[in-house]
């Protein structure tokens, strides 16, 4: 289709560039450089190309649009602006102020169509291909058997790029993935201008990009704003590179746009300087006065090309939402199962029977949470299609896999071991941790579907910028994180996490659940399926105990209560009679010890309470009443027992605790020498609970 672009349509670019500039003058601060040399891009994006509905964010129907170059925030909520889709003059105003609705990062959940918080560069990209594999994988949900381009869960996600995207190591872990995935919904615009922060990127940045992204097996083109030594704005050059993008549908697509920053800013375009910068008032009124604009005061916005920028997208998304309600009902007679799960799936409701199709573990026969946890996700499997995910190429060792699925792979990368399906429920994710964390936010985001990620334990660190931003956008994401401590053994301190539970129990809104047996293993995926916030299951390489545990109301003393405690983050495992002298904490693989430890000190004549601890989250989130009735501020003789450092537990112990802990990294040897080196024994916590006693 050729591109129809008339003065209306210039101008209201000029008036994006401007609004950029106005924006970041006014609040102080800010990046407007790519946003005033980018404003044609992301004018013709919006304006020709996105699915977009402005009357609804929600719309199922809609194509994605993910600002990667996330500092470049002004770009979108212009974009937003001009299409009428929930941002007024005066939130441009407010730009990167507090509770406005245009902070200086795309925020998740706070502003409409923001489809995901980007800050850290990378995280975007990498993102949006979670985003397309989610929406292959609804697509084979819900209508797997229609012809490409038909069904109305057929849609593209677009990603804005700059630089420093392609230079995160993150963005290549993703990006490979993609190729392999052959993900041809996707499509990213690169802006390739050549500065970063530092000035020119010659001096870090010089492979070449459409090389290594045709390597990774994406379609990739190249449009040259500068066209020699004449700058020009070619929209017509790049809207025929987002069509043929677009008729790609075998791979994903990466257009390189050649801007010149801050262009036609004089003196500071194509300079670091415009990068993340005010302009000032000299560079301000130059740019005004290249665009042929007024250059008093600042927001003089030409009404005339904004109410021509707003009717044509409105007039494109009525159209669009016209056309696609129509196949949508259509769909929805043809295939009324499908519509059923979709119904459920959107609702965020659960199928009828799941809770008891949870497994019940031999109370008395040990077994590795690791292993109760692939025993959990195979028995919930055939009724929640919903629920996907893997590994880090460590599926066997992780307990990920789903048995008898297919894995969600090109049908051509079918292996002697994975049988393969576009639509299949097992991922691969190969040896990419941060990308596997990025994807997963990407597949959240999607919705309709609930995504694991796994790996050991100790390389969650090369993913901690994903999860974090899981947590700031409190998303339904799972990580199995397995060979949770010291336990690991052999392969030494490199694979022994220490400082892990710590270091992630310190991310807000992240809830980490370390259960200590195959009971408080089922009972967590349970818990975490309940809610719609991101959980870390922390589960150990070696089998450990499943005790009896008494199913009555009331609990007799000296019995073990139900696994369903841990709902609660933390609950009284075993009391005794009457008033505790002491209480005995732990989580994890340790409880074992406190349990072990509760029987010889009771048998000594001391009244000992057992508290397992397996997300400290959600306990801190209960009430007060239930906090109190659990750690009676009157038992002030407290012992934690944890395989890894006592800083998370010294708000429990007071004054009078003491914690069995480990303070140093592990070492080299077998999971029972090592856990008696670092005294993480019943013996070693009987002494302690001795010595707190006679304190």
């Amino acid at each position: 289709m050729t591109l129809t672009w008339n003065d209306l349509d210039t101008r209201a670019v000029v008036t994006a560039k401007v609004l950029a500039a106005d924006a970041v003058e006014n609040a102080g601060s800010g990046h407007p450089g790519a946003a005033i040399s980018l404003a044609p891009a992301a004018y013709l994006l919006f304006q020709r190309h996105l699915k977009l509905d402005p009357q609804d964010p929600t719309w199922v129907g809609r194509d994605r649009f993910v600002l990667s170059a996330g500092h470049s925030s002004i770009t979108q909520y212009v974009s937003l602006y001009l299409a009428g889709a929930g941002l007024e003059l005066d939130d441009l105003k407010q730009f990167r102020t507090f509770g406005s609705l245009t902070p200086g990062h795309p925020e998740y959940g706070h502003t409409d169509f923001v489809e995901i918080t980007t800050g850290p560069l990378g995280s975007g990209i990498s993102s949006a291909v979670g985003m397309a594999m989610a929406a292959r994988r609804q697509r084979g949900m819900f209508d797997a058997d229609a012809s490409a381009g038909t069904s109305p869960f057929d849609h593209n996600v677009y990603v804005l790029a700059g630089d420093g995207c392609m230079q995160e190591g993150m963005t290549a872990e993703a990006c490979s993935l993609a190729g392999s995935q052959e993900l041809g919904n996707l499509i990213v615009i690169w802006d390739d201008n050549h500065i970063s922060i530092e000035d020119d990127t010659n001096i870090t940045f010089s492979e070449d990009v459409l090389a290594r992204f045709a390597a990774y097996g994406w379609h990739t083109q190249r449009v040259d704003w500068l066209n020699g030594s004449e700058y020009n704005e070619d929209v017509h050059a790049l809207d025929a590179a987002i069509e043929n993008a677009k008729a790609e549908t075998g791979r994903p697509s990466l257009i390189a746009l050649r801007t010149i920053i801050g262009w036609p800013t004089p003196k500071k375009q194509n300079t670091g300087g415009i990068h993340g910068a005010v302009l000032g008032n000299e560079a301000l009124t130059g740019l005004k006065e290249a665009l042929g604009v007024s250059t008093e005061g600042l927001f003089n916005v030409d009404l005339e090309a904004v109410a021509h920028a707003r009717a044509n997208v409105a007039a494109r998304g009525e159209a669009l939402r016209s056309e696609w309600d129509e196949r949508f009902v259509a769909w929805q007679e043809a295939h009324p199962a499908e519509f059923a799960l979709f119904e459920r799936l959107f609702a965020k409701e659960l199928p009828a029977g799941w809770e008891e199709a949870l497994p019940v573990f031999e109370e008395g026969k040990s077994i590795a949470t690791r292993a109760a946890s692939g025993t959990v996700l195979n028995a919930l499997a055939p009724l929640m299609p919903e629920l996907w995910g893997g590994s880090a190429d460590l599926a066997g060792s992780n307990n990920t896999l789903l048995k008898g699925e297919k894995s969600f792979i090109p049908a051509a990368r079918a292996s002697k071991v994975f049988e393969a399906s576009p639509y299949g429920r097992n991922l691969h994710f190969g040896v990419r941790e941060h990308a596997m964390g990025a994807i997963m936010n990407g597949i959240a985001l999607e919705g309709f579907t609930r995504i694991y990620g796994a790996t050991f334990f100790v390389f969650s660190d090369y993913m901690r910028g994903a999860v974090r931003l899981a947590a700031l956008m409190d998303l339904p994401v799972t990580y199995v994180w397995t060979h949770d401590s010291i336990g690991v053994g052999e392969d030494g301190p490199t694979h022994q996490p220490v400082e892990h539970l710590t270091s992630y129990r310190a991310i807000p809104n992240l809830a980490m659940v370390r259960p200590a047996d195959a009971a408080e293993t089922a009972e967590a995926w349970k818990q975490t399926l309940l809610n719609q916030h991101p959980v870390a299951l922390i589960l150990t390489r070696q089998n450990v105990p499943n005790p009896v545990r008494c199913q009555a109301e009331v609990v007799p003393a000296g019995e073990l209560a139900p696994a369903s405690g841990l709902a609660r983050g933390g609950y009284v495992l075993r009391d005794c009679e009457g008033t505790a002298d002491i209480i005995l904490m732990a989580s994890g693989s340790e409880v074992q010890f406190a349990l072990e430890a509760s029987e010889i000190l009771s048998s000594e004549g001391v009244k000992v309470r057992v508290v397992s601890m397996p997300c400290m989250e959600w306990f801190d989130a209960q009430d007060a009443e239930y906090r109190e009735s659990v750690l009676p501020v009157a038992v002030t003789k407290r012992v934690s027992i944890e395989a890894g450092l006592s800083m998370p537990w010294l708000k429990y112990l007071g004054g009078e605790g003491k914690a069995v802990s480990i303070e140093s990294f592990g070492a080299v040897g077998s999971p029972d020498q090592l856990f008696g080196h670092f005294g993480i024994t019943t013996e070693n916590l009987v002494a302690t609970a001795k010595e707190v006693l006679a304190h």
